[in-house]
């Protein structure tokens, strides 16, 4: 069990880097770079790395690895995120140099949301043991529906999300730089960014319903499970502009993420028979991830062989 002061250092810790992140690299909306991101990308990685080094040293080798399984799931679960992020953004024409302002605040609504979840989810998981089946059968569920879904090619606009937001509030027809909120008379008007960032919100609380439980399959530690969630969540804003351009390849991604889902969610149900070390799982998880990429990029790489023997 955690005391509460290491949450609060572990909250003001990650505050801080994101505010140092916002206020010394990101503070004027931009474009972002495919190498500057790629930089970020890296740096979040390594920091997430790093405190799984603080865990093992401060609660030792079981919650280290706990951490890193659970941060491997988020992490990869985020990737398929971006799907969702990327169609917001060309739905709503969203200029290159906002995006990384939206993120920014969709990734703090994201955090600040899983911890209410992650803290939710772990009482309940102490005070009824059955959730444990209940969280179970939805990881297996979501696995079955990652593996089903088809892409419908519906636009978020057409969603239900929007038309709530549009009776709450009037929405302008074009952006007005940076500001989410302009005043028109005397009347107070949305701008299509804060359509956005609405979108993004809610878009992760959805991936959330998925990636809690699976996250209470490897850990029910709830500061384990939320500092897991919190660094790969933090990490998603530059990954976004690494992955946007080539997300598409990933042919095997829905594949390769429906098995991790399957296989934490047997080992849910199953705990009280079977006991799956914390290094098999995360073993596991991590050759199912690279099974996926490598097989995605064996079938880009002979459709393109294919393609030029054909020309």
């Amino acid at each position: 069990m955690v005391e509460w002061y290491g949450w609060v250092g572990f909250v003001a810790t990650v505050g801080a880097l994101f505010a140092f992140d916002l206020g010394f690299f990101h503070r004027r909306a931009r474009e972002v770079r495919y190498s500057e991101a790629l930089l970020w990308s890296a740096l979040w990685v390594s920091l997430g790395l790093a405190f799984a080094v603080v865990l093992w040293v401060w609660l030792g080798s079981q919650a280290a690895g706990e951490y890193l399984a659970g941060y491997v799931i988020e992490w990869s679960l985020s990737v398929d995120n971006i799907f969702v992020f990327v169609l917001v953004f060309l739905s709503f024409g969203v200029p290159g140099r906002l995006r990384q302002r939206v993120l920014m605040w969709g990734v703090v609504g994201a955090v600040v949301l899983r911890l209410c979840f992650i803290l939710g989810g772990a009482a309940l998981l102490h005070a009824f043991a059955w959730m444990e089946y209940v969280f179970g059968g939805i990881l297996l569920v979501t696995a079955a529906r990652f593996l089903l879904k088809r892409e419908t090619g519906r636009s978020p606009q057409d969603g239900p999300i929007l038309r709530g937001l549009r009776r709450v509030i009037r929405l302008t027809d074009d952006f007005r730089g940076e500001r989410y909120l302009v005043r028109e008379g005397e009347s107070v008007v949305a701008t299509p960014l804060l359509a956005v960032l609405a979108l993004v919100t809610v878009s992760d609380v959805i991936f959330a319903v998925d990636s809690i439980p699976a996250v209470f399959a490897v850990t029910q530690n709830a500061f384990i499970a939320f500092s897991s969630n919190a660094m790969a969540v933090l990490g998603l804003r530059p990954l976004f502009f690494v992955l946007a351009g080539a997300v598409r390849r990933f042919h095997y991604l829905k594949a390769s993420l429906a098995a991790v889902l399957a296989f934490v969610g047997l080992k849910l149900i199953l705990h009280q028979a079977v006991n799956v070390p914390t290094a098999l799982s995360l073993g596991v998880i991590a050759a199912i991830l690279a099974a996926g990429v490598v097989a995605s990029w064996i079938r880009t790489r002979v459709r393109h062989e294919t393609s030029t023997l054909a020309s």
